[in-house]
């Protein structure tokens, strides 16, 4: 693989973001256009401009302007229900990714998450995770079943004992044919595409890894993303990976370079994978219209393309360079 310097690539994503900013000060739009869109202030669009600076090394330093990202994020939270709520993710997602945006402020949401209170107990999320989860639908099912994690940690409502509770379930209900979480009610066999199951098992694993988890099937979970990496007219998965900004990229980098800590098992193979893909990636990031492209100028996805610039950097020493080197979020804390 070739080195790329892509400071100028950085660049664009900053100018992208102030693009969002809003005459609010520390307000920020997820979206620029489209008629069906909220175009002012947004709890991702706020949310990822913070993640998105903290990433490419320009999270802000003034306390002033700090403060107001900070108090705009926290106005976000309903002070009865404790959660945040927007109409394109479930409220456990919300309240997870807002939550976890904050922390980068060194700070924690106001009020503690009492809609959330029953999953604090073993029987209620284990309910949560056996009951109230479509594993036929594994991808946006997963923003429940991992963003129960940070949303209760984050407002300091859990501690070591439910931890366990929780990655023992996990654990118990790791698939030894993909690697990735399945619970099967009834016996019931596994629908989804195996992309989806991977989409579903990274926010689960990016929860392992915050708290230092191990992976049951690492070795599976290395076959499994291989096996949606590799091109050709049977997987046109490997094409959607490098057609827009999103993240179905980090999902499956991050499962891949994490289960590659864990076990030499294919390293080469995987290593030499996570090369192709990064340079056919940085081709179609570099062939965007930056003003124009449409989930360029969402800031939700965009961030889902900067974390997979920062795996890749990480993963990839040597070939991906920034004068400011990229931090992803993950490895401070849990939820993007």
């Amino acid at each position: 693989m070739n080195t790329y310097v892509i400071d100028d690539l950085v660049s664009e994503i900053l100018a992208c973001v102030e693009r969002h900013k809003l005459n609010t000060r520390g307000a920020y739009a997820r979206w620029l256009w489209g008629n069906d869109r909220n175009l002012g202030i947004n709890e991702y669009g706020c949310a990822d401009a913070a993640n998105i600076l903290y990433t490419i090394g320009y999270f802000p330093k003034d306390p002033e302007e700090r403060a107001a990202q900070l108090s705009v994020l926290q106005s976000f939270q309903d002070p009865v229900s404790g959660l945040f709520s927007e109409p394109t993710h479930h409220p456990i997602h919300t309240t997870a990714h807002c939550s976890a945006s904050i922390e980068l402020f060194d700070a924690k949401p106001l009020y503690k998450c009492h809609a959330l209170e029953k999953y604090t107990q073993k029987e209620g999320l284990y309910e949560l995770l056996e009951q109230e989860i479509d594993w036929q639908n594994p991808w946006p099912q997963s923003h429940k079943g991992a963003g129960i994690l940070p949303a209760l940690t984050n407002t300091d409502m859990v501690g070591l004992e439910w931890k366990n509770w929780y990655f023992d379930w996990m654990w118990e209900h790791s698939d030894s044919e993909t690697g990735f979480i399945y619970f099967s009610k009834n016996g019931q066999k596994k629908k989804a595409p195996l992309f989806e199951y991977m989409a579903g098992g990274f926010h689960y694993f990016f929860d392992h890894e915050a708290e230092h988890r191990p992976m049951r099937y690492p070795e599976r979970v290395i076959d499994s993303c291989l096996k949606i990496m590799e091109g050709g007219p049977k997987n046109p998965m490997c094409d959607i990976l490098i057609s827009f900004c999103g993240f179905i990229e980090i999902d499956v980098v991050y499962c891949l370079t994490r289960a590659m800590r864990q076990t030499p098992y294919r390293f080469h193979e995987a290593k030499k994978a996570l090369e192709i893909f990064a340079e056919q990636y940085l081709a179609m990031m570099y062939d965007i219209e930056y003003k124009t492209h449409e989930t360029f100028n969402d800031l939700h996805s965009l961030f889902g393309a900067v974390c997979c610039l920062a795996e890749l950097q990480s993963a990839l020493p040597g070939k991906i360079l920034t004068s400011r080197p990229l931090k992803l979020v993950l490895d401070r804390r849990p939820f993007i």
